[in-house]
């Protein structure tokens, strides 16, 4: 029986995290978020920075990146960042996101 609620414990609490997964590309950086994410989270975090609401990345950052796509759906989420921006840069700035790390 104790096997068996920590076993369901284990399962709960991996699908209760957003993971996330930074890749360089070659147009830029592509972030894919799972578990616990909705779409509307990450255009909302999309939404605050395109509009300067978020402090989550320097001006300088911000100015790199020409164009952000939300794809995908709840659960399964990419954001594609294009422009001359580095991975630690955004990895940096999620660190740093109100909207995702207020779970």
């Amino acid at each position: 029986m104790t096997i068996e609620i920590k076993q369901l414990i284990k399962l709960y609490d991996k699908g209760d995290q957003m993971n996330k997964h930074v890749l360089k590309t070659g147009e830029g950086v592509k972030i894919k978020f799972s578990g616990t994410v909705q779409k509307q989270q990450i255009v909302k975090m999309v939404e605050n920075c395109a509009t300067g609401q978020c402090e989550c990345m320097s001006n300088e950052t911000k100015a790199k990146i020409t164009n952000m796509e939300v794809e995908g759906n709840d659960g399964d989420v990419s954001l594609n960042l294009t422009g001359e921006v580095s991975k630690e840069e955004i990895e940096a700035a999620l660190e740093k996101s109100k909207v995702l790390n207020k779970q």
